[in-house]
């Protein structure tokens, strides 16, 4: 991952200023969604490169060692190999982006990437995921109990009561200290953003976190009733903008919940281009949280290989 991203002191000044207006946002919003992405014959080149951005995440009640290391095992080999022999891409070392999994599962993942000889990142969430109501100094062990075990990338979620209140300054100390607590990890930061109320808040949760030091910004837990959302995307993606132009650092990017098809992926990698550019479709810069996309995208790869689609025993590391 690319260099991290220090923060900059808090500017409650910028931040009182800001009023998003959701009208014109909703209107972008309905504008992406209604053109098709990607022409046919270049979407099997999109959905290899959407494949690398794929955080490969599981996040259940009923996870084992035995499906983590099947999971390292699909983030190793996310594509059957004859289909990437098909399209001359068996020998370019196509992985996910990284493994995501609870904080007691981190010590699997990173057992079973070691034994592949693979150097996939493993990110664990963190900080009372999803709800994050549990004391700051619980969640601020988790952190390190996770880095401990070899978490290298750390999602964290944000008090949203914070948020709600206008509580700005709370807001930034919290995350400078998921900061310090994550030592040499990445800080990507959960804004939950369908519990924030209005796209506003959206905007200035957004800044808050870049400015306290997050090295992504993410939508969602994935467990909220509203996850990653267009209206939002845009709101999050403009505010890493202005922050880019403020103060030169760049913070990536990370829609998570809800983005299940093929389709719904080449219309987030367009929209991330359109708004800041091809610098930032880069695994650096760009993820996407993911359970059963995947599944999806190989059997699109699939059909653009044979002319038909799988049957679910086709492709069973799914």
């Amino acid at each position: 991952m690319s260099a991290r991203n220090g923060g900059t002191e808090l500017d409650l000044s910028w931040i009182s200023k800001i009023q998003v207006n959701q009208p014109a946002v909703l209107r972008r919003a309905e504008q992406i969604q209604a053109r098709r992405t990607v022409k046919k014959e270049w979407q099997a080149a999109w959905l290899l490169k959407a494949v690398t951005f794929i955080d490969l995440t599981t996040l259940s009640g009923d996870d084992t060692s035995s499906n983590i290391q099947r999971l390292c095992y699909k983030a190793k080999y996310p594509i059957r190999e004859d289909l990437l022999k098909s399209l001359n891409m068996h020998d370019k070392g196509l992985t996910t982006a990284a493994v995501c999994v609870y904080p007691a599962r981190v010590c699997d993942a990173v057992k079973a990437l070691k034994a592949s000889g693979c150097t996939i990142p493993v990110a664990s969430v963190a900080t009372g995921f999803p709800a994050g109501q549990t004391h700051l100094k619980t969640r601020l062990e988790e952190i390190r109990l996770a880095v401990e075990d070899g978490a290298t990338e750390i999602d964290v979620v944000i008090n949203r009561t914070l948020v709600l209140t206008g509580q700005w300054e709370a807001l930034y100390d919290e995350i400078r200290q998921f900061r310090k607590a994550c030592g040499e990890a990445h800080l990507k930061t959960i804004l939950a953003t369908g519990e924030l109320g209005s796209l506003t808040n959206v905007y200035k949760a957004s800044m808050i976190a870049m400015m306290a030091g997050s090295d992504f910004i993410k939508t969602s837990t994935g467990k909220e009733t509203v996850n990653a959302t267009f209206p939002v995307a845009i709101v999050m993606l403009r505010a890493i903008r202005d922050f880019f132009w403020k103060t030169g650092n760049k913070v990536g990017f990370k829609p998570a919940g809800g983005i299940r098809n093929a389709k719904d992926s080449l219309a987030w990698l367009s929209l991330v281009k359109e708004e800041l550019g091809n610098e930032w479709l880069t695994p650096e810069l760009f993820r996407i949280g993911a359970s059963t996309l995947l599944l999806d995208i190989e059997r699109q790869i699939y059909h653009h290989v044979t002319g038909r689609y799988a049957a679910y025993h086709d492709l069973p590391m799914s």
